[in-house]
């Protein structure tokens, strides 16, 4: 087997939470009198957690305290409205029955906050996921390499029989900070030509082609 461990990436490789975000975001943002985002700005903001997008979707000229309160009231949203209209993206639940079934472990990690993540996971995932590791204090977001470095020693693995995918730059910056092979997929918030634009070597279409990539 050529692998021991996938590690995944979250919002836009294994769940389509764009909506949701989006939908926490634009409320927030109503809520403190600022105008509202487009979806499209919405998914090319995402990727580098949600204070890093809170900062792409203000007008110039906000004002820090009212950036904060934005922050927090989209936060607070988003927290409970999480899996309004979030859904597993089609092939992933099967294939990571074929991953679990092959012997590999697997993990999600994500700059999502990690009070947001964890129930996600339980919900859409369940026992299919070993581990998910989100944003908390301590463990700087991607592309810094701790997450995935905290995943690797929780699942006893070594790095060099792990690899990363996911769907976005910040992703393949992840991998190469942490040393790890990676597949990038082009289903979520990037398309094939951005990824490959980004140095992306491996893209993949389908869910489907990612098994004998990592077992063969």
């Amino acid at each position: 087997m050529k692998y021991d461990a996938v590690i995944f990436d979250l919002d836009g490789t294994v769940l389509d939470t764009l909506a949701d975000i989006h939908d926490a975001l634009n409320f927030a943002l109503t809520e403190v009198g600022l105008p509202t985002r487009e979806l499209v700005q919405t998914r090319k903001s995402v990727g580098n957690g949600l204070r890093k997008l809170v900062e792409r979707s203000v007008p110039a000229g906000t004002t820090p305290e009212k950036e904060e309160e934005l922050f927090r009231v989209f936060t607070a949203r988003y927290k409970d409205h999480a899996a309004d209209k979030t859904s597993v993206y089609p092939g992933i639940t099967d294939m990571l029955t074929e991953l679990r079934a092959a012997g590999l472990k697997t993990a999600v990690i994500s700059n999502k906050l990690d009070t947001v993540l964890k129930p996600l996971s339980r919900q859409y995932f369940g026992d299919l996921l070993d581990i998910a590791v989100g944003e908390r204090a301590n463990v700087r977001r991607k592309p810094a390499p701790d997450a995935v470095f905290e995943v690797i020693k929780a699942l006893g693995c070594s790095k060099d029989r792990c690899i990363y995918i996911g769907d976005s730059e910040v992703d393949l910056e992840t991998a190469a900070n942490s040393g790890l092979d990676c597949i990038a997929v082009c289903w979520g918030n990037r398309d094939k030509d951005f990824l490959a634009e980004c140095g992306a070597t491996v893209i993949v279409s389908d869910p489907k082609e990612i098994v004998p990539l990592v077992t063969k």
